[in-house]
């Protein structure tokens, strides 16, 4: 597996991390545990350093998980986390990123991935009633007691960013940005790499839509994400069709996959950019790292830049509700 280091803090990673989100949340049911430590052990002998999970990922269960799993090879991983979300009986309650949370947070996310330290911690949500300063010196402070290692945001505005970084170096962004959600190419990838900050990808195949595995018949459980998702109604799927077909052409022209050029397009935007695809299937781990390979030469990029060009996605990413959480 090839490595790459997030902006300018020195933090090396594989080029491509697992999002572990979906082992026991958002998706459906979680994957039985035996099976999901086995994917875990798969990842990392086939390279993968890099973990997300998040307190609010079960909750609580995701971040078990991990520590768990991942105990055995731990010198050898980078782990990140995220607080941010208030959390009454089980249930996200709101957003609580106050300085007494955020270390509540952190200690106790220790002890449930069996570890002395966070290696990336970010901020999962911003939290308009707090400044993002107090964030961020809350974070500095950690780094200093050892307890955490590296600063992130996740959703987080241009504005935020540069305001949070002049307190404790951000040193990755973490939000969604694939062949289908391009909105971040305008303002954050440029002030990403003006203040060296790396950018973590998540949801870099579409919520599984890039691949071809989901039409407009699919149909999702109430426990799934997509089931409310406007991206994910069956007319915004048939609108989308064509963007997935396009990238179906791309990738029999060069004997890959979709995820593969999906995951390839994202690593070759820029060298600081890792995507953190997540499965809970074997041969789609398989199939995600591969495409670490996969050169996509300046004419490949053009070519499917000016493809793209011409399809115009259907549908939000987020219900409302959600999109109040996202900071501009």
């Amino acid at each position: 597996m090839k490595m790459r280091k997030l902006g300018k803090s020195g933090l090396e990673v594989s080029a491509i991390g697992l999002g572990c989100m979906g082992l026991s949340f958002a998706y459906g049911p979680a994957t039985e545990k035996k099976e999901a430590i086995s994917l875990l052990h798969a990842a990392i002998d086939s390279g993968v350093t890099f973990f997300d999970t998040a307190e609010v990922y079960g909750p609580y269960t995701n971040e078990e998980l991990l520590g768990e799993a991942l105990a055995p090879f731990r010198k050898d991983l980078v782990i990140a986390t995220k607080f941010g979300f208030k959390l009454e009986a089980g249930k996200q309650a709101g957003l609580d990123s106050s300085p007494a949370h955020i270390r509540e947070v952190t200690d106790a996310a220790l002890k449930r991935l069996k570890t002395d330290h966070i290696d990336l911690l970010y901020q999962h949500r911003v939290d308009p009633n707090v400044p993002i300063e107090d964030v961020a010196g809350a974070v500095k402070d950690l780094i200093k007691e050892g307890k955490v290692k590296y600063f992130g945001l996740s959703e987080a505005g241009v504005r935020t960013i540069r305001r949070a970084h002049a307190v404790q170096p951000v040193t990755a962004l973490q939000s969604e940005y694939s062949l289908w959600w391009r909105e971040p190419e305008e303002e954050i990838l440029p002030t990403l790499e003006e203040l060296g900050i790396g950018f973590v990808p998540f949801s870099p195949l579409g919520r599984g839509f890039l691949t071809g595995a989901i039409n407009a018949d699919t149909k999702f459980g109430h426990d799934d994400f997509r089931h409310n998702a406007p991206r994910f109604a069956a007319d915004a799927m048939k609108a989308n069709q064509s963007l997935v077909d396009v990238i179906g052409r791309i990738a029999e022209q060069k004997h890959v996959t979709r995820a593969q050029i999906a995951l390839a397009w994202l690593l070759a935007q820029k060298p600081w950019i890792v995507p953190i695809p997540g499965t809970t299937k074997l041969s789609r781990l398989e199939e995600n790292l591969g495409a670490a390979n996969i050169e996509l030469t300046a004419s490949d990029l053009h070519d499917i830049n000016d493809v793209l060009s011409a399809v115009t996605v259907q549908g939000e990413r987020y219900t409302e509700r959600m999109q109040q959480l996202v900071d501009r």
